[in-house]
């Protein structure tokens, strides 16, 4: 519950300090609203001259589009602000204040900024779920809903672990930020399901840079074209990731030499 307090108090502050710019709100909307205009009609091209890619149909491609950017949106609201104020931290010696916290370093990181205008793009992501799905006609069960979830919470540790360790490598490196930059552009990738990939590249966005987890599987859940394996798989990486970033967060903090060094 101490976390979860923790949250609520870093969301507010996020609330007031955008607040103080609200014409953040309509640069961010008009974003959202053109990168889905473009993602769209890159589909529509493509669908112009086939019916299926991958053997996913249109409608279904569009569900990946809608968890694309709703995990593109919680990736922006919490995750990489956070992480990128904390590599920041780091540099200029200000880690020092959090680390002398009471709570722990790692919550305390995690959640120190919140960009709250990128709830935008979890809206859209949701509203495109919902079209991709009434398109289909899938009839949802409450496995079906469940399954989708788990996947989903399970993408977001794995991305969220992902982006731990790559900055807890800015105790070491002065420019950490940018191997961010890989991320971000493997994940453009992933707006299309990684099946239609060469195989090395398939291979690097299931388990070098962790794409298909956070959107794929996630997709193939949604649609119905989720094997078990792969089910349990995903959690298992999941459960991995964590512990993996955690044993390598305190092991980064114990070669943390402070501003005074």
């Amino acid at each position: 519950m101490s976390y979860l307090r923790l949250l609520w108090i870093f969301l507010r502050i996020g609330v007031m300090n955008e607040l103080a710019y609200r014409a953040n709100f309509w640069v961010q909307l008009l974003q959202s609203l053109v990168s889905m205009g473009v993602a769209l009609a890159g589909l529509a091209v493509i669908f112009s001259h086939t019916e299926e890619l991958g053997g996913w149909q249109p409608a279904e491609l569009v569900a990946l589009l809608g968890v694309f950017f709703l995990m593109s949106g919680l990736i922006g609201v919490l995750v990489q602000p956070s992480m990128q104020r904390f590599m920041e931290d780091v540099r200029q010696g200000t880690l020092d204040f959090t680390l002398t916290k009471p709570e722990d370093s790692q919550v305390l990181v995690s959640v120190s900024e919140v960009r709250v205008w990128k709830f935008l793009d979890v809206v859209q992501g949701a509203v495109l779920i919902g079209w991709a799905l009434a398109e289909i006609g899938l009839q949802t069960s409450f496995m079906h809903t469940a399954t989708f979830a788990i996947t989903l919470v399970a993408g977001a540790a794995i991305v969220y672990s992902f982006w731990l360790v790559l900055a807890t490598f800015s105790f070491w490196f002065i420019k950490a930020e940018n191997i961010l930059v890989i991320f971000q552009a493997v994940y453009s990738a992933g707006k299309y399901p990684v099946a239609i990939y060469p195989r090395w590249l398939k291979m690097a966005m299931t388990f070098l840079v962790p794409v298909a987890f956070a959107v794929t599987v996630p997709s193939e859940a949604l649609v119905g074209r989720l094997s078990t394996e792969v089910f349990w798989g995903a959690l298992v990486m999941a459960v991995v990731m964590v512990v993996g970033a955690r044993v390598f967060w305190l092991w980064g903090v114990r070669h943390y030499s402070g501003a005074s060094a």
